[in-house]
């Protein structure tokens, strides 16, 4: 016949109490750093992060048109104003925090695919090394085009021939496509896990509707960027020369043939 186990019992000298420790305070929605931080990255993870993707995408898509065309965009974005305010408030800070956080978030993180092969785990691990490629990418692209060689904000008709002559490589070339396939992923899923987590989709209904939009953005963004790293490498214009002032100037205003009479 079992037996029920008997609580241990107290101690005999009065002064000796037992030890209570003190409980956690329970977890709660909606409170606390940690919940600020992750809403923070979320949300500077599409504005104005994937804003300016979309922009650079944009700005690059004019590379297809040619050095000259490529050239007056870079021109343009320059010439606006504060645009060196802008480039590190919206673009180089905010890129920063949501990298190193990401990583923060990764390194904190569990993923099991081997044992738990579910469609949610893999997209967790996609997501989180899809992140990695795109914030060393998108370090040393800043630095090499940025901040290295000519500098294009003072000659913005070089960006053309800085970008072919980089990608004149071929491991630079695999660099970029891995790099821009990764960034338009971790972008276009990034979307959809913002809607989810702010509650712009309530519904797994919703959800896998929304799924699709992103789906679709997250191709056409990958298709876009791939096209544009081919109008540097297509061989359409080759050896590009870094200096296209003259060609520009003949552009605007072309040289006056002399009239002789006879």
């Amino acid at each position: 016949m079992a037996t029920a186990q008997q609580p241990a019992a107290p101690s005999a000298h009065p002064s000796v109490r037992p030890t209570v420790h003190q409980g956690v305070p329970p977890l709660r929605a909606a409170q606390g750093n940690s919940f600020l931080w992750h809403k923070l990255h979320s949300l500077l993870g599409v504005i104005p992060i994937g804003a300016f993707l979309i922009e650079h995408l944009l700005s690059n898509f004019e590379a297809l048109k040619g050095p000259v065309a490529y050239g007056a965009q870079v021109k343009f974005l320059n010439s606006l104003p504060l645009v060196r305010v802008l480039e590190w408030v919206f673009i180089f800070l905010p890129i920063l925090y949501h990298g190193l956080y990401g990583v923060y978030i990764w390194l904190r993180g569990k993923s099991n695919i081997v044992y738990y092969p579910w469609a949610g785990n893999w997209m967790y691990t996609a997501q989180r090394y899809t992140g990695l490629i795109a914030i060393l990418y998108i370090g040393q692209h800043v630095i090499r085009q940025r901040f290295m060689g000519v500098s294009l904000p003072e000659h913005p008709y070089a960006a053309f021939a800085k970008v072919q002559q980089e990608l004149a490589n071929p491991w630079m070339v695999a660099v970029y496509v891995i790099a821009m396939i990764a960034i338009c992923w971790h972008f276009a899923y990034g979307i959809w896990l913002f809607a989810a987590k702010w509650g712009i989709t309530p519904g797994a209904t919703a959800r896998k509707r929304f799924g699709y939009v992103c789906a679709a953005l997250g191709v056409v963004l990958a298709v876009m960027g791939l096209a544009s790293i081919w109008a540097f490498v297509g061989g359409k214009y080759p050896n590009t020369p870094e200096d296209l002032k003259p060609a520009v100037s003949l552009m605007i205003a072309p040289p006056v043939e002399k009239v002789t009479h006879a």
